[in-house]
């Protein structure tokens, strides 16, 4: 077999290059629609050392890690896999966001553009083709021994990323090149045909995939071509009554004085062909094999289903009901199947989204109820929503925080849909990425990792501290652990040490403010931490270290930007055992807005584009128990959510609010229930 080559798919001394394969756990950060009966089964179950059960799975994570992660649980056990990893596309992967009346387009992150978009310049075909490689790497492990692939793709790239899947799969998997028209022809001046059509290219794991065939009603059109007459019956097609192998003498010879053509003879198709009301008339099949085939033309005339020609001397023909034709067989050229329409209900303003259409014609085709469908690429969620309504169990993951968000919405707005979660892999990415970037030998690692980010943030390294690590126009700067989050007793020593060094030499404080870089923060930091700060005479800013930063194109070409954390006010009314929870302000530091979405926003409430409220937050995971939030057709956002209580006893409630540009932010409360 031919093999395609790009520099750096083998090393220096003629090896293949293998994907990294690390096996991380996963972090459930998020229940979405789970009951509180369910919720405290499945915490039974969990306590007893029982499984739980399945809950389908939205995870916030690079594929590099994801898909490798998953194979413990799943090596084998997929179904289905569809993915649709875009190319050459532009700005495809930036979306669409409403404040007030007006719209505005929020760029991708530079780490989105890395995994999403050709950003490798007139070089970057090699570049695509070995991440499509290492990502491609994990299918075969997933899927199950009757599962399928499909790969959406450009036909720019399709015949590369087929010759890649012929290594992973081998050439004999390969099942189709789909085409999908998904747009009409216009004409753009250039000498070339327009494109109209994107691939999807097919495998199977082996040769037993599962496979249901997919038919399409007739048109109007097609129905008449096909079904051209009438009778009491309904509309019939005609079929020839002849073939070229005979079935004795007798069907050479002529019945009721017509005659088979030269070289043919009277044939009929086996009784197990006809439709199930035609063999209900028919003779058992014992009897029917003993007749003769002139005498089963007489009983097919007599039960009306032989079609007589008007024109004398014609060969009469076989009747055969549109009634009884599921339609139209889907061969592998798609043109019934159009581009969301600007109006349509499922249009979410996400440049790439696909039609629901589309993935309910590959997973109906490619797998049945209860089986597992996964789609690395996830995007606007529709592999996800249609494989929820059609019961197939899924796991959608994006790199995307965006992404994820609206997927979120997305399942919520499906009727009883069934409880999910949403995870990523948190500080154990960041370790794996820690130790690959800075080594083994802790001291080293740990003071070259925090040089690093200090780098990112333009601060210049102090020393001789223990909380403080470096110094920005006259403010200190504390950076985080990969490990955990930035908490309250932190904030305490980074006050206390932050006093101790004013006046202690040429790293002590400029001014009484420390700048603190966090992966995550602890709840509430925005109000207990400063506060204790305040205490302390210590001003505090808090700004979260995207993710941005373990990718090394992305710290290459310089486009990372640390974010405070923004601020929410909420307020309760607690009568009896019902609760009601109500925004009251929401605050994001105004350097983190682009000038453009300042200007449209009218009330605080245009910064939210949903909250969900945890009534029995129990410092583990958030259970999503009520949420509001707005879509492309109800951009209302209402800011009160009631709750009844069962039991009396004293609860902690957490709310999270999702921005428009996807960040979230939580705010926690207790209360007593009696």
């Amino acid at each position: 077999m031919v093999e395609l080559m790009w520099e750096g798919k083998y090393d220096k001394d003629g090896n293949r290059v293998a994907p990294l394969k690390v096996a991380l756990p996963f972090q459930t950060v998020e229940t979405v629609n789970e009951d509180p009966v369910e919720r405290r089964r499945q915490l039974e179950l969990f306590a007893a050392g029982r499984d739980t059960d399945w809950r389908n799975r939205l995870i916030w994570g690079d594929k590099k890690y994801v898909l490798p992660s998953l194979l413990p649980e799943f090596a084998g056990k997929v179904d289905l896999i569809y993915i649709d990893p875009p190319f050459a596309t532009g700005q495809d992967f930036s979306f669409q966001a409403q404040v007030g009346d007006e719209r505005f387009f929020k760029e991708p992150s530079i780490i989105e553009q890395k995994a999403y978009r050709d950003t490798w310049g007139d070089s970057g075909l090699g570049s695509y083709l070995n991440w499509f490689y290492e990502t491609a790497f994990f299918f075969r492990d997933l899927l199950s021994e009757t599962g399928s692939l499909y790969v959406h793709c450009d036909p720019n790239v399709s015949h590369y990323l087929k010759a890649i899947l012929d290594e992973h799969f081998g050439v004999s998997n390969f099942r189709n090149e789909i085409s999908w028209q998904r747009t009409n022809a216009h004409h753009l001046g250039s000498k070339q045909w327009p494109a109209v059509h994107e691939v999807m290219l097919m495998y199977s794991a082996g040769d037993a995939w599962c496979w249901h065939e997919t038919y399409v009603d007739f048109d109007e059109r097609k129905a008449r071509q096909n079904f051209p007459h009438e009778d009491e019956r309904g509309r019939y097609g005609a079929r020839d009554l002849t073939g070229g192998k005979a079935g004795g003498e007798e069907a050479y010879q002529p019945w009721r004085d017509r005659h088979p053509s030269a070289g043919r003879a009277w044939a009929l198709p086996k009784i197990g062909r006809f439709p199930d009301w035609v063999r209900e008339l028919l003779p058992t099949e014992a009897q029917w094999r003993k007749l003769t085939i002139h005498q089963k033309l007489d009983f097919l005339d007599g039960i009306k289903l032989i079609h007589w020609p008007k024109k004398s001397g014609r060969i009469p023909t076989l009747k055969y009901y549109l009634r009884d034709r599921p339609g139209n067989l889907v061969a592998d050229l798609w043109t019934d199947i159009t581009s969301i329409a600007p109006t349509a209900r499922e249009r979410l303003n996400y440049p790439t989204q696909k039609p629901e259409r589309l993935l309910e014609r590959i997973i109906r085709a490619s797998s049945n109820e209860g089986d597992l469908v996964l789609d690395c690429f996830s995007g606007s969620g529709t592999t996800a929503a249609v494989a929820e309504k059609l019961n197939r169990r899924w796991i959608a993951c994006d790199l995307g925080r965006f992404a994820i968000h609206t997927t979120r919405k997305r399942l919520l707005g499906i009727d009883n849909v069934r409880p999910f979660v949403v995870q990523n892999l948190g500080k154990y990415e960041r370790q794996v990425w820690q130790k690959a970037e800075f080594g083994e030998e802790a001291a080293y690692l740990t003071r070259s990792y925090r040089k690093f980010i200090l780098d990112l943030y333009h601060a210049d390294m102090v020393e001789g501290y223990t909380w403080l690590h470096g110094k920005k126009g006259g403010r200190m700067v504390h950076v985080g652990s990969v490990n955990s989050p930035v908490a309250d007793g932190d904030v305490r020593n980074i006050a206390l040490e932050f006093r101790r060094a004013i006046g202690s030499g040429k790293d002590a404080p400029g001014v009484a403010g420390v700048d603190v870089l966090g992966w995550d923060f602890a709840l509430d930091m925005n109000d207990t931490a400063q506060q204790m700060a305040a205490e302390a005479g210590v001003k505090v800013r808090f700004l979260r270290i995207p993710r941005e930063v373990l990718e090394k194109k992305a710290v290459d070409q310089g486009d990372i930007r640390f974010f405070e954390l923004a601020a929410l006010d909420i307020d309760h009314t607690l009568h009896g055992r019902e609760i009601s929870i109500v925004l009251t302000d929401f605050m994001i530091p105004p350097d983190d807005v682009p000038a453009d979405v300042a200007k449209a926003v009218r009330d605080w409430k245009d910064w939210i584009d949903y909250w969900a409220v945890d009534f029995n937050y129990r410092d583990d995971t958030f259970h999503n128990m009520r949420q509001q939030y707005r879509t492309p057709k109800n951009r209302e956002l209402l800011h009160r959510i009631h709750h009844t209580y069962e039991d009396p006893g004293e609860y902690t409630i957490l709310v999270k609010a999702i921005d428009i540009l996807g960040n979230d932010t939580t705010k926690t409360l207790t209360v007593k229930v009696v």
